[in-house]
């Protein structure tokens, strides 16, 4: 397995493991189905796939890479080119948009026509409202995408850390950009506030006490992503590797899963940056746990302190184990999907690589790979949410830009 690190400052041995002694085994408990739900995913499903360009991502398969590793097969969904905004994040930011638009229209006018509304031609009526959020860069895009979409305004605070490129991506769906000091969960504080006092309605892809609707809503879009993979595989994954900030994807995957597969669930394994652990450090200690400090990872996606309050039941009760990666393994595994030897091409970013990376560790750490029961009978299931959302940061870690490696320069 040679190929597998080509970076030589790659390093596995820093990455931390945990297995779950709080997994629950049962059937998927219904006081979840409260936040995520079957019947929450067929409405999410039946308003996104009206969307002008929707179409399912597409699931590679990863076979050299199987076959290095000792496992049957894996398969890769990759979410770089969903509706055009380059991440998963466009299924449920934008989903949420619409859900906070057709509430708030329903209650200054008695009703509202969903269906119009989802076309786009209320936006008459949608241009007097203003959403915002915080963002790392891909929610905050997906959030001004679905206010132009259905015509209301958008405004979008980044942290200290946020790149000028994905700034600039934000704007270009029309949405206004504040820069905050701090660190994503200050921005988030900053956004709540700043809505507070002008009357606007945040759309954040986090929760926390007093607020979970619209988080329920963002990680109830991610499902559709979930349905799809499941719908295109030949045979149920065994494992899943999927990485986390605040955890609102983990626990859309994790619900989605434990809904249909019941006891027979895959294995979920959640990776995080070992910078941003925050959901290593609650499995640890038992209860939700912030972690301080600048966040500084290079999977700016997952520069979280705060876990989400609803996602972290869900992540505590349906995961089977918490791994944390030191950032040139995302380096490294970037490097690996550009270079093709991996069984496909594919551009995966900075975030979207996490999972894959965990796979490759938990693989060849004997011990980690006997706890997750790995071997040559594994089905996994990995997501990779998202592309080159920062495309000057891709070309320098990978060499190429994205446009370079897709046309296979």
């Amino acid at each position: 397995m040679t190929y597998l690190f080509p970076n030589p400052v790659a390093s596995p041995a820093k990455a931390a493991f945990l297995s779950n002694a709080a997994r629950k085994n049962g059937p998927y408990p219904e006081a979840f189905k409260a936040v995520l739900s079957q019947a929450g995913y067929s409405r999410a499903a039946g308003v996104i796939s009206s969307w002008v360009g929707y179409a399912p991502t597409p699931l590679a398969s990863l076979s050299t890479l199987a076959a290095e590793l000792g496992v049957a097969c894996i398969h890769y969904k990759d979410e770089g080119e969903r509706f055009g905004l380059g991440s998963f994040k466009a299924l449920g930011g934008a989903y949420a948009v619409f859900r906070l638009l057709a509430a708030e229209l329903r209650r200054r006018h008695g009703s509202v026509d969903e269906a119009a509304l989802a076309a786009g031609q209320m936006r008459g009526l949608a241009k007097d409202i203003t959403v915002c959020c915080a963002t790392d860069g891909n929610h905050g895009r997906s959030v001004a995408w679905g206010a132009r979409m259905f015509g209301a305004r958008a405004v979008i605070f980044i942290h200290a850390n946020v790149s000028e490129k994905r700034a600039e991506a934000i704007r270009s769906y029309g949405a206004k950009v504040v820069r905050t000091s701090g660190n994503y969960d200050d921005s988030v504080r900053e956004a709540d506030r700043t809505a507070t006092a002008n009357g606007w309605f945040v759309v954040s892809d986090t929760s926390y006490p007093g607020y979970t609707d619209v988080p329920r809503d963002v990680m109830q879009g991610y499902a559709v992503m979930v349905a799809e993979a499941l719908g295109a595989l030949d045979a149920p994954p065994t494992h899943v590797f999927i990485q986390a900030g605040v955890g609102g994807l983990a626990a859309a995957v994790i619900a989605h899963l434990w809904e249909v597969y019941g006891t027979d669930m895959p294995t979920v394994v959640i990776v995080e940056p070992d910078k941003a652990a925050c959901l290593y450090e609650s499995a640890l200690a038992g209860h939700p746990t912030t972690v301080i400090g600048d966040l500084d990872t290079i999977m700016a996606g997952m520069a979280c302190g705060e876990p989400s309050v609803i996602a972290w039941p869900i992540l505590q009760g349906g995961a089977s184990a918490f791994m944390t990666l030191p950032d040139d393994m995302a380096v490294s595994t970037m490097q690996l999907l550009a270079s093709g030897k991996a069984g496909a091409t594919i551009v995966g970013g900075e975030s979207g690589v996490a999972g894959l990376a965990g796979l490759i560790v938990a693989a060849t750490q004997p011990d980690w790979r006997q706890t997750l029961g790995v071997d040559r009978t594994s089905r996994v299931l990995l997501f990779g949410s998202e592309g080159d959302t920062d495309p000057d940061l891709y070309a320098r870690i990978v060499g190429r830009t994205g446009d370079a490696v897709r046309a296979g320069a």
